[in-house]
C-alpha cells in the first residue's frame, strides 16, 4: 500500500465533485493523469511515476494505453523509417 496525503489544489467549482471518489481503480486514473504532464515534459520517467503510484511501470503504461496515451510517441511512419534505417545498417554490416 502506498503512503498517502491530502493536498489542496485549485479547479473550477464543476470539477470538485468528480475528484471525490472512493473508487481505488478512479483514484489511480485520476492520480496517473496527475503525474502525466511530468512524464511528458520528461520531469519523471514512467517507472518513477509508477514507483510514485505504487504499481508495475508496466501496469502504468497500460492504464495511459488504454486512456489513448502511447507509451512510444512515433507514428508508424517514423517506425518504419527507423526500421529502415536498421535494415541498411544491418545489410552494409554484413558485407564488412
Amino acid at each position: 500500500m502506498v503512503t498517502t496525503e491530502s493536498v489542496t489544489i485549485k479547479v473550477p467549482v464543476g470539477m470538485s465533485k468528480y475528484l471525490v471518489t472512493r473508487n481505488p481503480e478512479t483514484e489511480l486514473t485520476r492520480n496517473a493523469l496527475l503525474l502525466y504532464p511530468y512524464i511528458l515534459n520528461q520531469t519523471i520517467s514512467h517507472g518513477r511515476a509508477a514507483e510514485i503510484l505504487g504499481i508495475r511501470k508496466a501496469e502504468l503504461i497500460d492504464l495511459y494505453d488504454k486512456l489513448g496515451y502511447s507509451y512510444f510517441d512515433m507514428t508508424m511512419d517514423d517506425l518504419d523509417e527507423e526500421l529502415e534505417t536498421f535494415r541498411q545498417l544491418k545489410k552494409a554490416e554484413e558485407l564488412v
